[in-house]
């Protein structure tokens, strides 16, 4: 049933499939089944192109309204028992998000966030989180209704005092410092950049004088001012990605709805 609800929200088998993690031919199968289930046709296939029967545009209306229930009720318990969850990417969430994390606490002093770190997919419909940060093309949402933040620039930054020949980064973007080269048009060093398992060790590793890391500048920022790294020439460069804001599917509940609009506020700011 959710993957036709899906089907139905997004008009798409291929968006539903990337929503539920899965393959395009494993929604199309899951389909099949529930018709045959149900004994009666919910979609037309055509050659490229999939719309809903009128059983099916009455039963996805009927779907939806019951899943926005199941989603509402589920909220009301979670707000119950704990936090408002967000899934987030270790290096952001620890350089960009937990430092503004007051000002929403002072917005919405009746919500508390909790932050989870993983770079792991998100399945709504399997874990307990509310919210979750993934990066993806500029113009391709990762999941229907996704919602785009900030674009992703990325600059060099070493140690006062560090030559910084070594460069670092981390596994999650291995390819920032060869796009960075190309687009500075810099020749790019014969030795590969020593890779960490977050973007957030291979700062430190820099700020220990092991090295140049490339990261985008916002998560610097305190080590800027703190001295304890440099900019170093060429400046930043934009990336091709953005970062994107993603919530279960259906209605927006009110606690996600002020999350997102002060996400956008912050990220505009």
């Amino acid at each position: 049933m959710s993957a036709f609800a899906l089907v139905a929200e997004t008009g798409s088998l291929t968006a539903a499939a990337r929503a539920l993690n899965v393959t395009q031919p494993a929604i199309s199968r899951r389909l099949r089944e529930l018709e045959a289930m149900l004994g009666v046709a919910l979609v037309q296939r055509g050659a490229n192109s999939l719309r809903l029967t009128e059983a099916g545009t009455r039963y996805a209306a009927s779907l939806s309204e019951a899943f926005g229930m199941i989603r509402r009720a589920t909220s009301a318990l979670a707000r119950a028992r704990g936090p408002f969850r967000v899934r987030a990417y270790t290096t952001w969430a620890r350089h960009w998000l937990i430092p503004r994390l007051p000002r929403f606490q002072a917005l919405h002093p009746e919500l508390t966030i909790e932050v989870v770190a993983s770079i792991a997919p998100v399945d709504f419909g399997r874990e307990a989180v509310d919210a979750a940060i993934r990066s993806g093309p500029g113009d391709t949402p990762p999941a229907p209704g996704a919602i785009r933040l900030q674009a992703i620039t990325v600059a060099p930054f070493a140690a006062r005092g560090a030559k910084g020949d070594s460069l670092l980064g981390g596994r999650a973007r291995p390819d920032d410092w060869a796009r960075w080269h190309a687009a500075t048009g810099r020749p790019a060093p014969s030795a590969p950049p020593l890779l960490f398992e977050s973007t957030t060790l291979a700062i430190q590793a820099a700020i220990e004088g092991l090295g140049s890391v490339i990261c985008p500048p916002e998560f610097v920022e305190a080590d800027l001012r703190a001295r304890r790294l440099r900019a170093l020439p060429g400046g930043a460069v934009a990336m091709s990605e953005h970062y994107w804001l993603l919530l279960p599917p259906g209605p927006v509940l009110p606690e996600a709805r002020a999350f997102a609009d002060w996400l956008l506020a912050e990220t505009r700011a």
